[in-house]
């Protein structure tokens, strides 16, 4: 014998017993800008201290870091690495204050990818 339940839960034509599927559209989401950090090159830093930054600020390897200190002496500027907004910023701080601190006149700069 079949329950009331079973039978009014499978009554077609009730708007009642309707049954859908309730779809989420998700709003979509923008990836936040991403910027390029920038080394400048200029005649005065030495370019041991360069390598030294591009280690210690940005992770590179000591092979990677002469590299690219090469691209900045040859190019006068090379992207050392793309991020979000607060990280470049911070970067871009914390490359200016060794610099100054140090007391060369490196440059480093951001800009929007």
């Amino acid at each position: 014998m079949q329950s009331d339940f079973y039978m009014m839960a499978n009554r077609k034509g009730d708007d009642d017993s309707d049954v859908g599927v309730a779809l989420e559209t998700k709003p979509k989401t923008k990836r936040p800008p991403m910027y390029k950090v920038l080394i400048l090159n200029d005649d005065f830093t030495p370019m041991e201290f360069v390598v030294h930054v591009l280690e210690r600020f940005f992770g590179l390897t000591h092979a990677q870091a002469f590299e690219l200190m090469l691209t900045v002496h040859k190019k006068g500027v090379a992207v050392v690495g793309v991020f979000s907004h607060e990280i470049a910023e911070t970067k871009v701080a914390l490359v200016m204050d060794f610099a100054q601190r140090h007391q060369h006149p490196l440059q480093c700069t951001m800009e929007k990818e």
